[in-house]
């Protein structure tokens, strides 16, 4: 039986180096586990006969293995057996053995260090408006694309001081997804989730080298990549009035080409409240946690400053929601890319007026944010921000804001239980993924790495082991112990996605996808799969992922997705080592 990893032992830290193919009968976490974290495998069958976890190297049983439950799943009807080997905490190498299938893992200190540090590095090979260097990206160098120094203004865009047809400079920031158009909105929710977990984790990731132009600096590397977005979205905002255009894009997107092959104008469009509340409150927390940067010592109040303005120009415009197809109807060019549309404006603005407030100490911001502050808890994504401004209370609030920071932990904890509860009865041992509306749209992201923030943000303020396994076991799901068997992220794991939805990767002639990208998971919805083309291998809400380039529902990538991932992983690396 173990014969099939004995003869060659190698450090299973990414798919660079990998053992083999993953067992299709084993699902457990693909990139490392922690000494001390509940270790749990699913094995794809109610029948099992010995289970045994051995020493890689010796072939000598090391654990006894724990048969939790048989579980069935709630779509398809399969049944799992979910088996425990916690016990076992010494880092090696390690093989888990049933029904004649082998599958090998990893137990270490810092397990996620290194999928963490890759999802950092991603936002650098896909930066826009530069050279992407051999000696920091190796074989995913490219020349500079999209300078963006004459960016026109898109008739609606269009006011007396920068009329219609003019250009603005507009340069550096992320290409967003798939696709090489830059968003403020979107923007300003990636800067912000990865800003939380880095005040939680100052120290950890301060550690972290990326290797990327900055990295000799005296900033941290995370810090670094940030602020790269961070001065392109300063250039978004409009120096007359204060409002923020709310994308830098063409009016279609572009083919699966390079970017030095595009060639279409690029233009900024409309100011919409919800841009400029978002820019509001980015600029005021990024201003706060980074105004005693040594690299950057203008930062503070250049962002102070632009982020009063913002919100300035929201307050008296509440009415400017995005909605694209109405702006089409009424200039040209047509613009046929990303929305990021919203039909309200008010989580933004109490994200606004809290990170105004605990930046200023000013009333007005305060009376605000009470008046705006969600009676429900749930998990933020880019269209709904109030949890960001939610979590800032429950670690800010004291004082006279005590009871907003008890009434809003309240709500989180209510949350967080719930969710907790549902792990009991579940498929893969988590507290997510046990309800059909778990998956969709960005699922990895939007459901479970928010989730896992949302538990360790219960855990700090408990300090409840339970939170922190909720926690883990978010991230055990995306990093292999799931219902297709895939870690979710390229690069990492003995079985990752190889043809995300992302022109970069799919251009560039490179057989391997840039690597440190979460891809968007499973959704039943298949937006993309109208004519059959995709080869989706089921229809149950948990397996409905294709690794497919033209799968831009189930496999895109994107840089609020990536965010939400490197808060949950580089917090878990920081408290479980």
């Amino acid at each position: 039986m173990f014969t099939r990893f004995f003869s060659f032992i190698v450090a299973l830290t990414t798919s660079m180096a990998v053992w083999a193919q993953a067992d299709e009968t084993i699902r457990l976490n693909q990139t490392g586990m922690f000494p001390q974290q509940e270790k749990i495998a699913v094995i794809e069958s109610d029948k099992t006969g010995k289970i045994a976890v051995r020493d890689a190297a010796t072939g000598k049983a090391v654990t006894k293995v724990k048969v939790m439950r048989v579980a069935t799943s709630p779509w398809s009807g399969k049944k799992r057996t979910v088996a425990d080997f916690s016990r076992l905490i010494t880092p090696g190498q390690y093989v888990f053995c049933v029904n004649g299938h082998e599958q090998p893992f990893t137990i270490k200190e810092y397990a996620l260090r290194e999928v963490t540090t890759s999802a950092i590095k991603s936002y650098y090979l896909m930066r826009s408006g530069t050279v992407i260097e051999k000696q920091y990206a190796g074989e995913y160098a490219r020349p500079l694309g999209h300078a963006d120094t004459r960016v026109m203004i898109h008739p609606s865009a269009a006011s007396p001081e920068r009329p219609e047809g003019s250009y603005i400079s507009s340069p550096l920031g992320w290409y967003d997804a798939g696709d090489y158009n830059k968003y403020i909105v979107n923007s300003a929710y990636s800067v912000a989730m990865m800003l939380l977990s880095y005040e939680q984790n100052r120290e950890y990731y301060d550690g972290l080298n990326t290797n990327i132009p900055e990295s000799n600096n005296q900033t941290a590397d995370l810090i670094d990549e940030l602020m790269y977005n961070m001065e392109w979205m300063l250039t978004m905002q409009d120096p007359w009035d204060g409002g923020v255009y709310h994308k830098l894009t063409t009016p279609n997107f572009e083919g699966f080409v390079m970017p030095t092959d595009c060639h279409q104008q690029r233009y900024v469009v409309q100011k919409s409240v919800t841009a400029t509340y978002d820019f509001a409150a980015l600029m005021a927390m990024a201003a706060r946690l980074l105004k005693d940067s040594k690299d950057y010592p203008a930062f503070t109040k250049l962002a102070s400053k632009a982020a009063v303005y913002a919100y300035q120009w929201a307050e008296k415009h509440p009415e400017a929601l995005y909605f694209q197809h109405i702006m089409n109807q009424k200039f040209k060019p047509e613009v046929n890319t990303g929305t990021y549309g919203d039909n309200s404006a008010k989580d933004e603005q109490f994200w606004a007026a809290t990170e105004l407030y605990l930046l200023t100490g000013e009333e007005q911001y305060l009376n605000a944010a009470q008046a705006t502050a969600p009676t429900d808890f749930r998990v933020p994504a880019w269209g709904y921000v109030a949890p960001i401004a939610q979590w800032e209370w429950m670690i800010h609030g004291n004082g006279a804001t005590a009871s907003m920071a008890d009434k809003q932990k309240e709500l989180l904890l209510a949350y967080c239980d719930k969710q907790v509860a549902t792990t009991a009865t579940s498929s893969f041992q988590t507290p997510t993924g046990n309800d059909a509306k778990d998956f969709g749209w960005g699922c990895l992201a939007e459901a479970f790495c928010a989730n896992g923030v949302a538990f360790l943000y219960a855990h700090k303020l408990t300090g409840k082991q339970h939170y922190l396994n909720a926690a883990m076991q978010c991230a055990d799901y995306i990093l292999g112990r799931n219902a297709t068997g895939y870690c979710y992220v390229t690069g990492f794991g003995l079985k990752s996605p190889m043809h995300p939805h992302q022109r970069l990767s799919e251009a560039d002639g490179i057989e391997a996808p840039m690597p440190g990208l979460l891809v968007g998971g499973p959704n039943p919805g298949q937006q993309d799969n109208a004519n059959g083309s995709i080869a989706y291998p089921s229809k149950e809400p948990d397996e409905s992922y294709a690794d497919d380039m033209a799968s831009y529902a189930s496999n895109e990538i994107a840089i609020n997705w990536n965010a939400t991932f490197v808060a949950m992983t580089g917090w878990l690396d920081n408290i479980m080592k």
